[in-house]
């Protein structure tokens, strides 16, 4: 048995052509917006050919300066001489099943290839190349912040102090050095910080001490390297709208082959030499190179075959949308990959991908470093839609980072409540900083005397104390998912319960007499409904969450919840409100919140009992309550759209109304505005769009399985037409895998077989 269940997958694998897969561009580029993305562990590089020369840029997870901009370590420039890439014949390919990018040409007799790949454990880059004649290659390390600048206006909206800076910002100069045969270059971060000044701006001064702080005494940077290269000079140059230096390389004679490496490094708090030799463990491995690609190879293989969505798999072109939406799907995911290991999260906003912003909006003539809304600053409402769609697809491994990153800040969230309150539990507002403070914009630095500190003075933002929850019940859905110890995770999600429960009983105080209504439920006011329907009273955001993390708490064992905290929980569960409705039209409808004062943004909280909260879909009662809030609600209507963080796709899916689901999801899933595929945007936020994509990937994977309770609905808003081929993951550490051809499934494998009977095929063949 188990001999033909494995003998199945090998031919089902067979079945599938990765090079259909594969993006091939057969001429160079224009500027680095036509780059293609590659990366690994938590290293990510765009990389292009212009004018004959490769370039790449050099991108690393947690590299933040002292203004808390999320830095690129650089840029290589590689000169091949004779030069196969001058000429006519020319091949770019992202091999996206091996995780290399392969780049070849020829001129003049002379033919190259360059290869070029991230090792997933270790921060290194590799470029392999190999002609068919002996050639001399340069490789030059292209740095712009050889010299302090000192961004203006817009240009700030890549760090902390957006649109408020508090005093003229300077972006400190990198130190770099050269050896007989490498380069070194890195950011040190000096003693003072957006840290230090938000601190002393929010009135934490008298705890500044007990602060967790991630900027201090952090070294950023890297060495590029090779011993059959010598150091030859130092050149100056301009690139796109940013002056540069370089620092060149050279090969020391003609080869047919040639190598190089770039390892990157980011640390703190860490002395200079501690740092300097940390670089070299990490870039000098006692392991053979042909040993460390084959074990990248097969962590790639793993990786795909993990899960995966393959729309129409039969005819492979990009005029077939079901295949192109089926294609972008994996494309992105390989893009997240990019970060599996990182320590801080894949940021929504351009994730390690982002490049020369004046080739996406002409007016911004700013450095390679620049990125709309932060590199530091945290975003929830827009982080969450990163990281949902990795439960499905069965990348447990990449959800840590943003776990972690919360649990390193809970203690300052901790002390704000006590700080500005007297009470327990961790205040998470929206728009945090990576200390776990608002960003000082948002804050705001013209706040009326008498406002409460612990509030951002901010028409989006006040009151927003709850998107945090999203993250808790992600944590919490590793368990059900992947059998994972949430143990470490559950003082950090008591904590944030704790925060509503004492927040809004102190809220009451200060407001009458009562700390509860007449019905014994806390009230939740005032409050906001997403970013949308602010001063609210009972958000429904707030209400569904909390009602859905409680429980989830409590369905635990005692092993993971102890007696104390279930006795609270099961107190607390009373208190929460029911979810609020209305009624519109003479239809029963869910209700952003119970009353509100006005209207902020263009969201749509009402539908979050649908999505992510899964009281009311598929499976689920009064399900009319729902379709009449997606079809009548007139600011849903008037809101609904696919761009950026739109959630329109995912709420019909969830709703089993496959029309919409397809015309949505197809929207956000189609080829971007852009040379490769999955960089869209800017949509509301910057190019690549991650929670575009991450939006696009979680409606898709909702159209093909919803998990509710122990039933596993498939297909539930598929469109009949589309043949797919589909690998999923579900609760109860389940996986489900199989074919849908001509509106038939065939070949469905669950795993543990047991699970079978809870599959339920709503097309019914």
């Amino acid at each position: 048995m188990i001999y033909c269940i494995l003998l199945a997958a090998k031919v089902h694998a067979q079945e599938f052509n990765w090079e259909d897969y594969y993006i091939t561009w057969d001429k160079p580029s224009k500027h680095s917006g036509e780059s293609m993305p590659l990366g690994g562990g938590d290293i990510g590089l765009n990389v292009w050919v212009e004018n004959g020369d490769i370039h790449f840029y050099l991108g690393k997870s947690g590299a933040f300066d002292e203004n808390n901009a999320l830095l690129k370590l650089g840029r290589v420039r590689l000169k091949l001489y004779p030069n196969p890439f001058e000429g006519t014949t020319f091949k770019q390919q992202l091999q996206v099943d091996k995780g290399q990018l392969v780049i070849s040409g020829e001129h003049h007799g002379v033919k190259a290839e360059v290869s070029l790949w991230v090792d997933v454990e270790r921060p290194n880059v590799y470029v392999d190349i190999q002609a068919n004649k002996k050639i001399t290659v340069e490789a030059a390390y292209e740095s712009w912040r050889y010299k302090e600048r000192f961004p203006k206006k817009r240009e700030n909206n890549a760090n902390s102090w957006k649109w408020a800076p508090p005093h003229e910002v300077v972006t400190k100069r990198d130190s770099i050095y050269t050896g007989d045969d490498n380069v070194v270059f890195f950011h040190q971060n000096t003693d003072s910080s957006v840290f230090d000044i938000v601190v002393r701006q929010q009135g934490m001064e008298s705890v500044k001490d007990s602060l967790y702080n991630p900027l201090a005494g952090l070294i950023s940077g890297g060495m590029l390297q090779s011993q059959d290269f010598t150091f030859v000079e130092q050149r100056s140059g301009k690139y796109m709208d940013t002056d540069y230096q370089a620092w060149v390389l050279k090969s020391k004679k003609p080869a047919a082959k040639h190598a190089l490496q770039v390892s990157l490094h980011v640390a703190g708090p860490v002395s200079l030499a501690g740092w300097q030799q940390q670089l070299r463990d990490l870039a000098y491995s006692k392991e053979s190179k042909s040993r460390t690609k084959s074990r990248n190879l097969e962590w790639w293989r793993n990786f795909w075959d993990r899960s995966y969505i393959r729309i129409q798999p039969d005819q492979p072109h990009e005029g077939n949308k079901g295949w192109q939406v089926g294609r972008n799907y994996q494309l992105f995911r390989f893009m997240l990959a990019a970060n599996a290991y990182g320590k801080y999260p894949t940021k929504f906003n351009g994730g390690l991908f982002t490049y020369d912003p004046s080739s996406i909006d002409s007016t911004m003539n700013f450095t390679p470093d620049f990125r709309n809304w932060g590199g530091g600053t945290h975003t929830a409402q827009n982080q969450r839609l990163v990281y949902w769609p990795m439960l499905k697809s069965g990348d447990f491994d990449m959800m840590t980072a943003q776990f972690q990153f919360y649990q390193r800040i809970q203690r300052n969230a901790e002390w704000r409540s006590k700080v500005y309150w007297g009470h327990g539990g961790a205040s998470f507002t929206e728009q945090i900083e990576n200390f776990g403070l608002p960003n000082p914009a948002e804050y705001n630095w013209k706040r009326p005397e008498d406002y409460d500190k612990g509030v951002e003075y901010n028409a989006w933002l006040e009151h927003q104390w709850d998107t945090v929850l999203e993250f808790c019940m992600m944590m919490l859905e590793t368990a059900h998912y992947n059998d994972a110890d949430i143990r470490p995770y559950i003082p950090f999600i008591e904590s944030c319960l704790r925060f509503f429960d004492e927040h809004y009983q102190y809220q009451a105080k200060k407001l009458g007499s009562k700390v509860l209504d007449q019905n014994g439920h806390l009230v939740f006011y005032p409050g906001s409904s997403a970013e949308t329907y602010k001063m609210a009273y009972n958000a429904s955001t707030t209400v569904a969450a909390l009602q859905e993390v409680t429980r989830r708490m409590l369905s635990l064992s005692a092993a993971v919840v102890n007696d104390s905290l279930r006795t609270y929980l099961e107190v607390f569960q009373q208190k929460i409100p029911p979810l609020p409705t209305r009624v519109l039209n003479g239809k029963k409808m869910l209700a952003p919140a119970e009353i509100w004062a006005r209207i902020n943004n263009t969201e749509a909280p009402q539908l979050y009992g649908v999505y992510p909260w899964g009281i009311y879909g598929v499976g689920r009662p009064d399900m009319d309550i729902a379709l009449n809030t997606f079809h009548d609600d007139p600011d849903v209507l008037k809101f609904r759209s696919h761009v950026g963080w739109k959630q329109d796709n995912i709420f019909a899916a969830r709703l089993g109304l496959t029309e919409e689901a397809k015309k949505f999801t197809t929207l956000k899933l189609k080829n971007a505005d852009r040379r490769f595929p999955t960089f869209w945007g800017p949509g509301f936020d910057w190019v690549p769009d991650h929670n575009w994509g991450g939006s696009g990937m979680i409606g898709l994977q909702e159209m093909l399985l919803q998990a509710v309770d122990d039933k596993l609905y498939l297909f539930p808003a598929w469109p009949i037409e589309w043949d797919v081929d589909f690998k999923l993951h579900a609760p109860q550490q389940t996986t489900v895998e199989g074919k849908l051809r001509n509106g038939k499934l065939i070949d469905l494998r669950v795993f543990p077989e047991r699970r079978t009977v809870d599959v339920i095929n709503m097309l019914g063949r």
